[in-house]
């Protein structure tokens, strides 16, 4: 098989320092992936980066199903509230195919061109410097579907630049999949109602819904959830959800 960093290499020479063997054996935290996203992004002439999971549907909000961003929390919580990355063209276009997908502002908001959201969505997006994004459809070894995306102003990639990018975002999905094996290694085991907490809290449920629902005091699913967060090393609950999610442990 040949190899395809040698392939590259052979056709142009492009070999960035990021992606050299050293940097990338090197990689054990989700921040190590964070510095060489931000120094792929700047190799490009991207500003914006994220890695996040597939959106099949509304049950996760997009905070939520982030796991490595250097959005400004503003522009995350404003887009969570809109509550349309599983309706965008982001996801759906993205999903239709294996191929990188680029486009303007618009790839944030639904196709409905119609729906007032859209135009919200839209406008956001070009008030952070979100004007053109490049996403990639990325699959874990055990075949879970995310989104890495690359946004900025500059003007869309040509076909040498894409593959080069694409080939880029392989080799970073990869680092960040290892991360995944160390954080589950790390994690104390959660205890049965950490998990319900958790899950329930992952459907949209809030702490009183959720008392309710398995018959205990808010207080208590409050000190379920500290627990939790704390076994999981998040730093807040919507973190432990994510990772919870990521570990498939709810």
């Amino acid at each position: 098989m040949r190899d395809p960093e040698k392939m590259l290499s052979q056709q142009g020479g492009w070999s960035p320092e990021f992606l050299s063997p050293a940097n990338i054996e090197s990689v054990q935290t989700e921040y190590e992936v964070l510095h060489l996203m931000r120094q792929c992004a700047n190799h490009f002439g991207f500003s914006h980066f994220l890695v996040a999971r597939f959106p099949a549907d509304d049950r996760q909000r997009f905070s939520e199903r982030l796991l490595v961003s250097n959005w400004p929390a503003d522009l995350v919580r404003k887009y969570d509230a809109l509550n349309l990355f599983h309706l965008s063209r982001l996801a759906l276009d993205t999903g239709m195919t294996k191929l990188p997908v680029q486009g303007d502002s618009a790839l944030l908001a639904p196709a409905d061109w119609e729906s007032t959201q859209a135009g919200e969505a839209i406008a956001l997006a070009g008030s952070y410097g979100l004007s053109v994004s490049t996403a990639l459809l990325m699959h874990s070894t055990a075949g879970d579907p995310y989104l890495m995306v690359f946004s900025g102003t500059r003007g869309l990639l040509a076909r040498p630049e894409l593959k080069e990018l694409h080939f880029a975002a392989l080799q970073l999905f990869e680092c960040l999949e290892k991360t995944f094996v160390g954080l589950a290694a790390n994690r104390e085991r959660l205890s049965s109602r950490e998990v319900e907490c958790l899950r329930w809290a992952a459907a949209g449920k809030s702490s009183d819904e959720i008392a309710i629902i398995l018959g205990i005091s808010v207080y208590t699913v409050s000190s379920y959830f500290k627990s939790a967060t704390r076994k999981l090393q998040a730093v807040n609950r919507m973190q432990a959800i994510a990772i919870a999610l990521r570990l498939r442990l709810i």
